[in-house]
């Protein structure tokens, strides 16, 4: 009793099955940030701003992956460890807000300097957390992970001093020595992180992809604003949605749950290995789907809003790319978690994740309005055809001896 609230270790273990609202919250501001990330890529989408919005994307995303576990390992809603997660919260608020500038010295304070100390913020709190909070074994693994995490800032600041082409480059080395030190030190050599409540694992995941499937392009949809009364732009309105619900439908219908189910049998390290790489590792490519289809949707939208023809000019590459290419990638990612949760894959499942990018040559050569309904009808199919094997089959290579 006479110990104060903010020094009171919490206890280890969840001690809930299911996500709470604070943490729900906590998503939202970072699927805000991932939406910014769209704006970043901008109006036309520019091929370089497209790869560069990728690295963003892929560094946010562990940085938030790291809040998961963290959730997993122990209750973030109580007070001594919610103060310091409204923080971070912050750091992913602030990075929202400057994302357009990611590569831009513009009036006020530095945009990259920003950018780069809200990643430092964000990881910092992490750490502290996830170490105050773990047993002594999980210490000296976060202590591990520690050193490559702190190493990467230095490129990461260097770089946003730098910017232009050195600021990509050392960016992209930040994010090679953070995930060297969790996949190569951490996974590989010590086990893993501990996976405690599967079933929360699984519903964070699922959540987050289902908030970004519907702010990424909600978020897309805002620049039509009155110019959606027009019978074109609200039927490309239309078909968007209709494509939005396909890629839900082919991800929580057919592959999310027989992700969960491997993630639910495995025990022990097997646990813990398909908990990082069917969730942190094999969810990030179906994000990073959404944001570039979102991406593609927007120029669509551009398109069809700015030409005298009611189907709009034809896309042009990056925004082809991004509505097609996305798209692929998105049911790419599908088919890697399915895969990685030991339920193997057939050609036959390849061919149809890729023939959204045979289709792109297509959908060049048409209007926008055409070009999008073109890949919706295509995923449409997708999503009603029969499934071929039934819901609770057993992934291959589970058995009930898991450990």
């Amino acid at each position: 009793m006479g110990r104060r609230w903010w020094a009171a270790r919490p206890a280890a273990g969840r001690g809930l099955p299911t996500v709470t609202p604070f943490e729900i919250f906590f998503d939202l501001v970072f699927v805000f940030t991932l939406t910014r990330i769209v704006a970043f890529m901008g109006k036309p989408p520019d091929p370089v701003a497209m790869g560069r919005g990728l690295l963003l994307l892929t560094l946010l995303w562990f940085a938030w992956s790291g809040y998961l576990w963290l959730g997993n390992q122990t209750r973030v809603d109580v007070p001594p460890i919610r103060l310091l997660v409204l923080v971070a919260m912050a750091g992913f608020f602030v990075a929202a807000l400057v994302m357009p500038s990611a590569w831009d010295v513009g009036p006020g304070l530095d945009g990259p300097l920003l950018l780069a100390l809200s990643y430092v913020l964000l990881r910092a709190v992490h750490l502290a957390l996830y170490h105050w909070v773990g047993e002594p074994v999980l210490r000296l693994r976060i202590r591990r992970f520690a050193v490559a995490s702190v190493l990467s800032w230095v490129p990461l600041l260097v770089g946003a001093v730098l910017g232009g082409w050195a600021q990509t480059w050392l960016w992209a080395l930040a994010f090679v020595v953070e995930t060297g030190g969790q996949r190569g030190v951490v996974q590989n050599r010590l086990g893993g992180w501990p996976l405690r409540s599967p079933e929360y694992f699984a519903e964070r995941h699922g959540l987050v992809l289902i908030i970004a499937l519907g702010e990424s392009f909600l978020a897309a949809g805002v620049g039509v604003g009155v110019m959606v009364t027009r019978i074109p732009v609200l039927t490309a309105a239309v078909i968007g949605f209709v494509l939005i619900a396909s890629l839900w439908s082919i991800h929580f219908d057919r592959v999310s749950p027989v992700a969960q189910q491997a993630l639910a049998r495995a025990r022990g390290e097997r646990r813990n290995r398909i908990g990082a790489d069917v969730y942190s590792l094999g969810h990030l490519p179906l994000i990073a789907g959404v944001i570039y289809t979102a991406l593609g949707f927007e120029d669509v939208l551009a398109s069809v809003t700015a030409a005298e023809s009611p189907g709009g000019a034809a896309l042009g590459w990056p925004g082809g790319v991004a509505l097609y290419g996305g798209t692929a990638l998105y049911l790419l990612g599908s088919l890697l978690v399915r895969y990685l949760s030991g339920c193997g894959t057939r050609v036959n499942h390849l061919a149809v994740a890729v023939v959204p990018l045979l289709l792109l040559p297509v959908g060049r050569a048409v209007p926008a309005l055409a070009a999008i309904g073109l890949l919706t009808a295509y995923l449409v199919g997708l999503a009603v055809l029969p499934r071929r094997s039934p819901a609770g089959r057993r992934p291959a290579g589970a058995s009930a001896t898991d450990r």
